[in-house]
Parts: structure tokens; C-alpha cells; sequence
């Protein structure tokens, strides 16, 4: 692990990890970076959320510090961000130029790429030529329109409706400027409206794979070996609804399992109204852990306790003879 300092999604110095992978026989010097270390919502006060603001500056200034370690490979997740900005502020830490009218760097911000005139690609960092970034994308939503990355996420990320649709212009405009100058249409690729559009401006760097984050990890953990002979597959999540077939990595879990015909329970912080489509795609039970209603910051510091309560009931029905 190597822990760096790099700026927040407030624009203040926070302390952020990643990790580094040695070149081996079957892979090359591998970085492997969350972009919630630098850029993540939990590192925003409840009060202070407000994705118009917030920047990805952070989580470019950990792949620039990957560049220096010398990596080849670069598996990167983009899931819990606190930012609706299109990645921009990570394109500017690696180089990128983002210019409004005069010519001047745009501020942080989902809000500030409304004024956006110019990208110039001439000062982008030269080593990402040689580098595969990898990324892990949860979700396969476009980068704007209802379905979009403001429309989606931002409410989590604490914009209003004005906000969020704020946001989607800015967004959408981004995507015009990046077409007319980085010739590249990012506005509807799947996974572009990932992470507040980091999907999407991680496209216009080089050498650039959007790929379901579950697949990059299930792979990894080579986990279709593990549940063969498993009797049970438990998984979770924090919050399951709709959202959750979209990519995620329960139904990943689910799907992995069910190719062994093994049943699948899920374990989660809380369900939403339309959890239920879960059920057609392979996940067989769901259990929420939270036992008593409180404000939210006393119901997060009992989560360690109810996951343990729950599993625990979960265990007792499965011994009832």
C-alpha cells in the first residue's frame, strides 16, 4: 500500500492509499486505485454535499503518482464518489487543459464545466500512452438524460432537482466541447454517467477499457472455483433496489453461482421499495440489518453489530431441523 496526500472532493488535502501489484510472469507492475480513497463520499460531511462543487482532482493525482512508481497497468474502481464533474478534475491533474472563453483553467466542480470553451490535449501526461487503465465501472449508465449520471446519482450525492439538472447540462456540454475537440462521443457510451461521469472522461485518455467491476474482481478472486463446492453463497450490498442488476456485484455473485445451481442469500445495509427484481436474477433471499430506526450517523456506527445480529438469525434458520 502507499499512502499519499492529494486533494479532496472539497479541494482540500486529504490522506488517500492505493496499491501496487509487482511485475510478475503473468502480469506487468499494476497499480490498482479507488477513486472513493481520494474522491469518495464518505469523505464529504453530510452538510457540505453538493456535487455542483465537488472535484475528482484527487483521484488524478493518485494515477499521476502511479505514473511515477513506473506502473504498466492500471485497474482503477469508480464507484462511492462525492463528484458530478465528468472526471474533469482528474483530466486536469494529469494535464488535460480545460479552458473557458478567456482562456483560464475552469474551476472544481460539476457547476463549472458549463464553462467550458477549449480542451487542450497538448500538455496531457505523455506516460499514459504506454499505460492500460482498467477500469472498474459498477454501472452502465449514459452520461446524461434521465438515466444519466446527475439524474441517477446525483441526489446521493446531495443535488437537488435544480441541481441535477444543472448538473446534465454541464455535463452535456462537456460532451459536445470533448466530441469537437478530443474527436471522441462520450455522451452515451455505457458506463460514461458512471461516478458522477468519470466513466465518460476517462475515455478521453489513452489506452482506456470501461469493464463490469464485478467481472474484474470475480475474475481475480477466481470465485466460480470457490462457490463449486460451496452449499451457500451469501453476498451484500449497502442499500439493494433497482439499481442493483445494473452491473453490480451481487447479481455478478448471483450469476457466478447460479452456473452451479447454488443458492444465493443477500445480506444488505437496507432495501428500497423495488428491491424485489433481485429475485429474477438469481439472488433467492434478502435480508436488511438494520434493527432499530435512528438518524443515520448512530445507525452507520451500530452497522458492525446488525450485520452480526443478522447473520447470526440468518445462521439459527438455516440449523432449524
Amino acid at each position: 500500500l502507499v499512502h499519499v496526500s492529494v486533494t479532496g472532493p472539497l479541494g482540500e488535502p486529504v490522506t488517500a492509499e492505493y496499491g501496487i501489484l509487482k511485475a510478475d510472469g503473468t502480469r506487468p507492475k499494476t497499480a490498482i486505485i479507488e477513486m472513493a480513497a481520494a474522491s469518495g463520499l464518505h469523505l464529504v460531511p453530510m452538510d457540505k454535499r453538493n456535487p455542483c462543487q465537488t472535484t475528482s482532482f484527487g483521484t488524478g493525482e493518485l494515477i499521476k503518482q502511479a505514473l511515477d512508481l513506473g506502473v504498466q497497468h492500471i485497474i482503477l474502481g469508480i464507484g462511492g464518489s462525492a463528484t458530478n464533474d465528468g472526471g474533469a478534475g482528474m483530466l486536469q491533474a494529469l494535464g488535460l487543459r480545460l479552458l473557458d472563453k478567456k482562456g483560464h483553467s475552469i474551476g472544481f466542480g460539476g457547476a463549472a464545466l458549463s464553462n467550458l470553451a477549449e480542451i487542450q490535449l497538448v500538455d496531457l501526461d505523455p506516460r499514459l500512452q504506454h499505460v492500460q487503465i482498467e477500469v472498474a465501472c459498477d454501472v452502465n449508465n449514459p452520461l446524461c438524460g434521465e438515466r444519466g449520471a446527475s439524474a441517477i446519482f446525483g441526489p446521493q450525492k446531495g443535488a437537488t432537482p435544480e441541481m441535477v439538472k444543472e448538473l446534465d447540462a454541464a455535463l452535456a456540454h462537456f460532451a459536445e466541447i470533448a466530441e469537437r475537440d478530443c474527436g471522441k462521443k462520450i455522451q452515451d457510451q455505457p458506463g460514461a454517467g458512471a461516478a458522477g461521469g468519470m466513466g465518460g472522461g476517462l475515455l478521453l485518455l489513452p489506452n482506456v477499457q470501461l469493464k463490469a467491476g464485478v467481472q474484474i474482481v470475480l475474475d481475480n478472486l477466481k470465485l466460480a472455483e470457490q462457490v463449486k463446492e460451496a452449499d451457500l453463497v451469501i453476498t451484500g450490498e449497502g442499500r439493494m433496489d433497482a439499481q442493483s442488476i445494473l452491473g453490480k456485484t451481487p447479481i455478478g455473485v448471483a450469476r457466478t453461482a447460479k452456473q452451479f445451481n447454488k443458492p444465493v442469500i443477500a445480506i444488505v445495509g437496507c432495501l428500497r421499495e423495488d428491491y424485489e427484481v433481485v429475485y429474477e436474477h438469481g439472488i433467492g433471499a434478502v435480508f436488511p440489518i438494520i434493527r432499530n430506526l435512528d438518524d443515520l450517523p448512530t445507525i452507520l456506527k451500530q452497522g458492525e453489530q446488525n450485520l452480526i445480529s443478522t447473520a447470526q438469525n440468518v445462521a439459527r434458520l438455516l440449523s432449524l431441523k
